[in-house]
């Protein structure tokens, strides 16, 4: 039974292309077509309950399609077998970037990459701005955002505390602006 597990994962961490959701299809097929550990039905509950914990959602069908199998150490070899692929690459690509690195070619190759990333988080930010406009109102989202990069960047917050207080907020924000406009409407009506 470990042998069908460890090719089930090796396969899904191998061909699985484009990070956890994408290679969701493959952990399906494996798990309900080709070995049937599970009916559709509950692989799509499981799948329900992964995605609410933290963590990368393929690492975790691994370690509950392991542990299904065979135990702590089911889940233990499904992990490991699912990720093993990708460990390896990367260790082999950061090797052969490493012995390039002095490669003007290479080098020039991450130099032209820099910008793109830097337009695609740029893009990225500029939309995530205007959905908080759009649900919060100009001057909440300015506000918010003047306030954040104060947080980060002057008082220098850890970035992780600065989304649990935006979060809280977050929230909060409509029973706050509920209130507001009550309170607005009851004083333009006296």
């Amino acid at each position: 039974m470990y042998k069908e597990l460890i090719i089930a994962m090796l396969r899904s961490g191998l061909f699985g292309f484009g990070g956890g959701p994408s290679v969701i299809p493959l952990i399906r097929y494996e798990a309900v077509t080709k070995f049937k550990w599970l009916d559709n039905e509950e692989f799509g509950e499981v799948l329900a309950i992964a995605n609410t914990l933290p963590g990368p959602i393929a690492t975790k069908m691994a370690a509950y399609l392991g542990y299904r199998q065979k135990g702590s150490i089911g889940a233990i070899v499904g992990v490991l077998a699912h990720i093993l692929p990708t460990c390896l690459a990367m260790v082999f690509l950061f090797s052969f970037i490493t012995y390039l690195s002095h490669s003007t070619i290479i080098t020039s190759m991450i130099s032209a990459v820099v910008p793109v990333i830097a337009v695609m988080l740029g893009l990225m930010a500029y939309e995530f701005g205007e959905k908080a406009i759009k649900g919060l109102g100009i001057y909440v989202g300015i506000g918010l955002t003047v306030v954040c990069i104060i947080l980060l960047q002057g008082l220098s917050i850890h970035p992780g505390i600065v989304v649990l207080i935006f979060l809280t907020y977050g929230a909060f924000h409509f029973k706050i602006k509920n209130k507001l406009s009550k309170k607005k409407e009851r004083g333009h009506s006296s």
